[in-house]
């Protein structure tokens, strides 16, 4: 498919700077395309309305990956002279190797060490082992596995996705707002960002409705911000993201499943690991890399429902659903969102889509 068909005009005053507070009071538009086939637009409502639309016996399977701070800054010193360094660090090829994003990537040298600091600690060492053109280096650090996670905490910020960064500075609060209530599992560089709009109380409220709530984990990479260079969707190389569905939880899928509920997925990167489970049409456990890049023309095996934030013109991740509930659909969804005010991407407004039948 052409790319251009998934380009919309989004106003710069869409893209939301700062979550909702509290969390589950943002704005949730529905999007059911049974209903809006018949004309009907899609519904406005607030994420603690989830409530009505969820039945007993459903499922709902959130992603509990735990975002690292993983922008870090440091230095590099060729005899008496010192520079800057910062990178993002976005995927972890083994214990003490990182590949990540610098600036300046051009300046770097390969086999030149950078140290980062922060007050109290010991500088964290890491080697250039690899560089490209396009600004990306593969680190290796002197700490590995769970000590050098812990080094990265003590000294990065929250790598807020760059829509937000280039319009305000990292805050305080941001270690707060950039990390689901339910993050369990340190490997993330980016927020399964659906999942932020949930507090305790609703998780109490959906519990008590008689809903199964668990959990997958993929560790959203950088790559997720990419974006699409190409002309036509079959060109694109999507990028690679651990991910795990237990055993456990695929016994908790099938039997609600089998018991007639419905299975919500809570963001796409849920929605990812849960479709990857299934290419063979039928789901099963799941831990490696998968690089699933989903367009319309899809036929999805797993999930019925997707709660997902608003997501950028000609991205992936609108790619992905259009797929689930249809491009005319989600055009006329995004139509309506954009003209009523709702905020788009990380910190902005859900909406609820259901699985397109037809």
């Amino acid at each position: 498919m052409r790319v251009e068909q998934f380009d919309f005009e989004l106003p710069a005053d869409r893209v939301a700077l700062h979550p909702a507070v509290p969390r589950d009071s943002a704005r949730m538009l529905v999007v059911d395309p049974t209903n809006m086939s018949d004309g009907q637009a899609p519904s406005d409502n607030v994420v603690t309305d989830l409530l009505e639309f969820l039945r007993p016996g459903d499922i709902l399977i959130a992603n509990n990956t735990r975002v690292l701070p993983a922008e870090l800054v440091g230095t590099r010193t060729r005899g008496d002279a010192v520079a800057k360094v910062t990178v993002n660090l976005h995927k972890r090829d083994e214990t003490n190797l990182w590949r990540a994003f610098a600036r300046p990537a051009k300046k770097l040298k390969l086999g030149e060490q950078v140290h980062f600091t922060a007050t109290g600690f010991d500088p964290l060492i890491a080697t250039c082992e690899e560089k490209n053109d396009g600004g990306e280096v593969l680190l290796r650090f002197e700490l590995s596995g769970a000590e050098l996670d812990e080094a990265i905490k003590a000294r990065g910020a929250m790598p807020l996705p760059p829509y937000i960064s280039a319009k305000r500075d990292h805050q305080d609060q941001d270690d707060s707002d950039y990390q689901t209530i339910y993050a369990q599992y340190d490997g993330a560089v980016a927020a399964p960002t659906a999942g932020l709009h949930f507090t305790d109380e609703l998780m109490d409220s959906i519990k008590a409705k008689g809903v199964q709530v668990d959990y997958v984990t993929l560790h959203v990479g950088a790559g997720t911000f990419l974006p699409v260079k190409v002309e036509d969707t079959a060109d694109h190389q999507m990028h690679s993201e651990w991910g795990e569905l237990t055993p456990a939880t695929l016994q908790k899928i099938q039997t609600a499943k089998q018991n007639g509920g419905r299975l919500f997925a809570v963001g796409t990167t849920s929605l990812r690991v849960l479709e990857s489970a299934s290419t063979s049409g039928e789901l099963k456990e799941f831990c490696g890399e998968t690089d699933i890049f989903i367009t319309p023309g899809y036929s999805f095996n797993a999930v019925d429902v997707l709660m997902t934030n608003f997501h950028l013109p000609k991205s992936t991740l609108f790619m992905l659903v259009s797929a689930f509930s249809g491009l005319d659909v989600m055009r006329r969804a995004y139509k309506h969102a954009i003209e009523n005010q709702y905020r788009f991407y990380s910190f902005g407004d859900a909406s609820l889509l259901f699985r397109d039948q037809s």
